[in-house]
């Protein structure tokens, strides 16, 4: 199955561009994992994973060669697409097919149930060279199910086997690595030769530690929305009469909010993270905005741009407890959550009351806060103050966007190191590139166990292993760069439309890093 769509003229002249890799992967069967010291991990996560608790972290070296046999891999596609998992196949497939000719890679259909299934297709050097640095995950699809339950997990065991692989590569944010670590812990713990290995994915930026510094697709995703932020921008210093309220995508952190802040300069940007430091309530945001469009009417200024991360709702400390209520029960709210969800529009009523995640809890994604605050707003703001607004949520835009040099180099080098380190039979670790920020001809491959990133977290009631979600470092560069000049933005429109993303030209302009 491929789900080949026409091609545009920048889809044919993306093809040509070939990802530059990193010294260290000029001699594949050269490279040897040295493990470095084991690092902190939970306590309470050893009795759940007894086979791969104490892997330490690996980091690729140049050593000896070694003679070299041939892999089977299979690769899925996990969750939400992101711009680049299109050439982490493809360096997945070089790297197996370098180390050995006859190795042979397969792609599972339409997402982790794919693998219980078996649907799959074999993947060869001509489909992927049609796939190279493009945008989204149609070469596959990709899906949301989980392989978690005994049964499941058994199914999977006996499909892979079936079809003769010895690793599988998943693709995948927090909850997908999480199912990683869980498989791979199941195939030790039944004897079973199949190693596992994750891939860090994810737009919304979350899943970081200190060797992934950032998920593949965050780049471009951020890019994209800059783009359609800064012609916002642009537009509202042209018309001078609207207050544009932008949600972006940022389910658990506001990452991308930070780096399209950094990028366009809007004049009011809220971080979740730091609504919940400073434990601001619903009221205290509406007068904050309300404020700055009062200032700004005192200037004769009657537009502005105001960013709002997709989670912002759920770090606002009443508004958090009110969703928790809910999550357990609607018909029994306190009286303090009563009263503010009586306070809402009714169609946020409606989002809080009928949309659900596969978690059971109310889909924080779906209620459309910038709609909400643009209504609170209206009613806080003094009648003589002017105010016509519009609302915007960009999401679904940046998912499946050409993905920037970056992403396409970071993409093709994570693909190489999956592939290394099954060959190297680990099992239960991330992909990962820990000195990302150097230039691409230096980065360095590791490996990351995946249960050193796990957590307790609360599941249909239930406490249950899950990689942390990463949230913005209040007291890390890209937030105090932030925090210094947003003051200044709030009155003086510097306004940056940083345009489309670059794919030619000089390096400046189409290898720029992400700000955070």
């Amino acid at each position: 199955m491929m789900y080949l769509h026409t091609r545009s003229p920048l889809a044919t002249a993306r093809q040509v561009y070939k990802p530059p890799l990193p010294g260290i992967l000029q001699d594949l069967a050269a490279i040897r994992w040295v493990p470095e010291a084991p690092l902190p991990q939970n306590l309470a996560m050893q009795p759940l994973f007894p086979h791969t608790y104490s892997h330490p972290f690996l980091r690729a070296k140049k050593g000896s060669r070694l003679p070299s046999k041939p892999l089977r891999v299979g690769v899925v596609f996990s969750g939400g697409p992101a711009p680049g998992g299109h050439n982490v196949v493809g360096g997945l497939y070089e790297a197996l097919k370098r180390l050995h000719p006859d190795s042979s890679l397969l792609g599972f259909l339409d997402g982790p149930e794919g693998v219980i299934l078996g649907k799959g297709k074999e993947l060869d050097a001509a489909t992927l060279e049609l796939y190279r640095n493009q945008g989204g995950f149609d070469l596959l699809g990709s899906g949301r199910f989980k392989i978690e339950t005994q049964e499941q997990m058994e199914l999977a065991r006996l499909s892979l086997e079936k079809l003769g692989l010895e690793g599988l590569v998943i693709v995948g944010g927090d909850d997908s690595n999480t199912n990683a670590a869980v498989l791979a812990e199941y195939f030790l713990d039944k004897k079973s030769g199949l190693k596992v290995i994750g891939v860090p994915k994810t737009i919304d930026g979350d899943l970081r530690n200190p060797y992934v510094k950032v998920p593949f697709g965050f780049d471009t995703a951020c890019k994209v929305y800059a783009e359609c932020i800064g012609n916002i921008a642009s537009d509202a210093l042209s018309a001078r009469k609207y207050y544009h309220f932008i949600r972006l995508m940022g389910r658990s952190a506001s990452h991308i909010a930070l780096e399209c802040a950094l990028a366009t300069h809007p004049n009011l940007t809220f971080i979740g993270e730091e609504v919940a430091q400073l434990k601001m309530s619903l009221k205290q945001i509406v007068k904050e905005i309300a404020d700055l469009i009062t200032k700004r009417a005192r200037e004769k200024k009657h537009f502005g741009v105001i960013v709002i991360p997709e989670g912002l709702i759920e770090f606002i400390p009443e508004v958090r407890v009110l969703i928790q209520e809910l999550n357990l029960n609607p018909k029994t709210l306190s009286a303090v959550s009563t009263q503010l969800f009586s306070s809402f529009p009714k169609k946020i009523q409606q989002q809080l009351l009928l949309d659900r995640d596969p978690h059971g809890n109310v889909r924080v994604s779906s209620i459309e806060t910038e709609f909400l605050l643009l209504e609170l707003v209206k009613q806080e703001l003094a009648p003589a103050i002017p105010f016509s607004a519009v609302n915007h949520f960009f999401g679904y835009e940046g998912r499946a966007a050409f993905p920037s040099n970056f992403d396409c180099q970071y993409c093709t080098v994570l693909g190489y190191g999956a592939a290394l380190l099954l060959f190297a039979q680990k099992t239960g670790m991330m992909a990962a590139v820990p000195n990302l920020l150097d230039p691409p001809l230096e980065w360095q491959l590791g490996g990351v166990p995946l249960v050193s990133l796990m957590q307790f977290e609360m599941r249909k009631g239930k406490q249950k292993p899950v990689i942390a979600k990463a949230l913005v470092d209040l007291q890390g560069p890209a937030f105090i760069s932030f925090k210094q000049q947003r003051v200044a933005w709030e009155l003086q429109d510097a306004y940056c439309n940083p345009g489309p993303v670059q794919f030619f030209g000089p390096a400046e302009l189409t290898d720029s890093l992400p700000f955070s």
